[in-house]
């Protein structure tokens, strides 16, 4: 029995009509079972109309077909899956990574298509024209599918090599490679390959006709996976061979007789296999690749390490500190995790306000060797040696840092803003001082002395809030309540308010009783870094932020304050509440700062501002009331209880379609702060992918359709769509 499984997206169209072309050419063969599915499937949907009426055009049925989504048992299930386009091969190969050796896209079957024409266009919203289109396409190619099926057994191993001989087959792993001209036989290997249940990975390149690009990443994979091979694939296999013997790593061959495989394995050591095919056909492969393989195991039997050569010198290749596969070998639960939030931030529209998308720098700051050391203390006086190093990183982030913020003096060290807000308090309050700062549901921030944190355990918080005739900071009534209480620290900034701080006149209200003034600029630090926003830095005693949101770096904490304010400062954070600083982390702080002061960290906050406007505008639009009228900032909060739903109910609706959002309490609110009155919505992460105002208010209009239609499966289904090709459009920084 061998089961077929065609995918496409929503498995209302193309897949539907590939499972009745499929059934159709095989008759009633009971001994293959085909089926369907869609990686962003909603349960239970019929066909679409056109997809109905263009297969009963040539006499198939296929309205009784009903969509399902992917999931882990069909994938298990499945000997052979074919998909429509280059993004659910990648879909499917995040998700399910185990299941790669079978995954095919299904016009690699079509040799004559140049590489990336081989996608089947996805109809929804189209022509019945192009329904036709896709049609066509796979009913051309669907007898080659059937051949390579019925010539590929998954189930009955033809050869010695797949019966065992007692020995692991997962010991080995054979990596494949071809340019266009080889792609046909480098499919039935690897067809043959997972028969016999030998690992294997496809080395995937940008550009399919770049042949060297091909082979420095086999070379690195041989390099950093101990016992492997690579097989290339061409139109002669010589022009592979040159290639690949041109770098010490690959000892490479082009045989023409199972003769010269003895040979080129047991005397000269090769370790790449060079296959033409032009001279090889696919019903020739098994005999050759069981020639090749055999003397790897043969090896292996007699604890023989066949493949260590002369380590990779080859001045075009980055060689990475850490192997790309190490995670999946050594944890592949964690390495499947990741994947898929890799997946889920590629095809969702991120619109949670406090998250960005670091660059590929950043991360590779990070991810670097730097976790590996400890630097107690500060550059110049550390506890332990070999800090060179990391000296002058910390003191770059320090400058940079200074020279993009104006500041007197600036501590790197917090491992998050909670703890920057911490060592602040700990450094210039006794416990149980009064502080005063913005209540939590009027958008103020936990460490602001919310009464189950830190900060309303140990200090005694009085809150201001906003006035309830415009929902923003009113500023006589803060004036009049700090006299009355005389606070020791005045705290200002927000992770919900949509509205420009007047700094000047929270400093003016401090002096007035002799308070310190604190401002937690976590959420707009990148529109104050450019100017774009006023700075708290000139009237605030202490400045604290985080890294990731819109200064979109790593995550982490900064602290900004008055020069004679140091010591104090300093010395809180270590050795008060820290111990050794995350010291790779503050290596990408120091490259977020630097890509802050170019002159596109600015064009893109511009853009932040003005994704926000639109954003806001089209809301409003669509009937729905923000709070304090809009946004002077990256975010804005919509009220959702004239629509009688709660904010948990529409961030689970919005999950439902691919846009992330976070339920919110609002000023004033009488819903439980688990379900709130409202959804927090910012632009800072689509801004980075490059939208622009027009994407904006599809968006809007998106979360409105959402939201009004949201018991409505099919209507979900096309924003899903729709949301889709959006991001596929726009790709992430770690994914250009």
């Amino acid at each position: 029995m061998k089961n077929i499984l065609f995918v496409c997206t929503g498995n209302i169209c193309r897949s539907p009509m590939a499972k009745g072309l499929f059934e159709s050419l095989i008759q009633g063969n009971k001994d293959i079972q085909v089926d369907s599915a869609g990686i962003g499937a909603v349960s239970g949907l019929p066909p679409s109309p056109h997809a109905i009426e263009v297969m009963a055009e040539i006499g198939i049925d296929i309205s009784h077909i009903r969509s399902k989504p992917v999931n882990s048992e069909l994938i298990r299930k499945a000997d052979f899956i074919f998909c429509m386009s280059y993004s659910h091969l990648d879909s499917l190969l995040l998700l399910y990574p185990d299941a790669g050796d079978k995954i095919f896209l299904l016009l690699e079957f079509a040799q004559d298509l140049p590489i990336m024409a081989r996608e089947i266009p996805d109809p929804i919203g189209g022509s019945i024209e192009l329904y036709k289109l896709c049609r066509d396409q796979m009913r051309q190619v669907m007898p080659k599918i059937l051949s390579f099926v019925l010539n590929s057994s998954p189930s009955q191993p033809e050869f010695s090599l797949s019966e065992g001989k007692n020995l692991d087959r997962n010991n080995l792993r054979v990596f494949l490679g071809s340019d266009p001209n080889g792609a046909e036989l480098k499919n039935a290997c690897r067809a043959i390959l997972f028969r016999w249940q030998i690992p294997l990975e496809d080395i995937e390149v940008e550009n399919p006709m770049d042949i060297s690009a091909i082979i420095e990443r086999m070379a690195l994979e041989l390099l950093e996976t101990p016992f492997s091979t690579g097989i290339l694939f061409s139109k002669h296999g010589i022009e592979m061979e040159i290639a690949a013997n041109k770098i010490p790593q690959i000892r490479a061959v082009r045989v023409s007789s199972l003769t010269d495989i003895q040979i080129a394995r047991n005397e000269l050591n090769c370790n790449v296999l060079c296959l033409g095919s032009r001279y090889i056909r696919a019903e020739d492969l098994p005999p050759i690749l069981e020639a090749w393989l055999e003397t790897f195991y043969e090896k292996l039997s007699h604890k023989q390490n066949t493949l260590k050569t002369e380590p990779l010198t080859y001045p075009s290749m980055h060689i990475p500190y850490q192997s790309s596969t190490a995670l999946s070998l050594v944890d592949p639960k964690i390495f499947f995790l990741i994947k898929k939030e890799a997946q889920r931030q590629k095809q969702n529209l991120e619109l949670i306000a406090s998250e960005n998308f670091a660059s590929p720098a950043v991360m590779e700051a990070q991810g670097s060797c730097l976790t590996n050391k400890y630097a107690e203390g500060y550059p110049g006086r550390r506890w332990y040696g070999g800090c060179e190093n990391v000296d002058e990183i910390e003191s770059l982030a320090i400058e940079r840092a200074k020279e993009l913020f104006k500041a007197e003096h600036v501590n790197v060290q917090p491992h998050s803003g909670s703890q920057a807000n911490m060592a602040v308090y700990f450094a210039m309050l006794k416990p149980f001082e009064t502080i005063m700062s913005m209540d939590l549901s009027h958008g103020g921030h936990l460490t602001h002395g919310f009464k189950m944190n830190f900060s309303g355990r140990f200090y005694n918080v009085i809150h201001y809030g906003v006035s309830p005739k415009d929902e923003r900071i009113d500023y006589d009534s803060l004036e009049t309540a700090v006299k009355e209480h005389r606070p020791r620290m005045l705290v200002a900034g927000a992770s919900a308010y949509p509205v420009i701080i007047d700094f000047p006149r929270l400093k003016a209200i401090a002096d007035s009783v002799g308070a310190y003034l604190m401002v937690d600029m976590a959420h707009i630090a990148g529109l104050v870094a450019t100017g774009l926003h006023p700075s708290p830095i000139p009237y605030a005693d202490f400045v604290t932020t985080t890294t990731h949101k819109t200064l979109r770096g790593p995550r982490g904490g900064v602290i900004f304050c008055k020069a004679k304010y140091a010591k104090e400062i300093d010395s809180q954070i270590f050795p008060g509440i820290q111990g050794g600083p995350l010291v790779h982390v503050i290596a990408a702080k120091a490259v977020c700062f630097h890509e802050a002061l170019q002159d596109s960290f600015v064009e893109y906050q511009k853009q932040v501002l003005k994704n926000a406007k639109a954003l806001a505008e089209g809301m409003k639009k669509n009937g729905y009331r923000l709070i304090a009228g809009g946004t002077e900032n990256h975010l804005m909060l919509v009220d959702l209880r004239p629509m009688g739903i709660t904010g948990k109910e529409a961030q689970d609706i919005l999950d439902r379609v691919g846009i992330t959002v976070n339920k919110n309490t609002l000023p004033f609110d009488t819903i439980p702060p688990y379900q709130g009155g409202g959804i927090r919505i910012g632009s800072p992460a689509v801004t980075t992918r490059g939208m622009k105002e027009n994407e904006m208010f599809d968006i809007a209009s998106w979360i409105h359709q959402a939201l009004t239609h949201r018991n409505d499966p099919q209507t979900l289904e096309k924003i899903r769509q729709s949301v889709l090709e959006l991001t596929s459009s726009f790709p992430l920084p770690f994914d250009k």
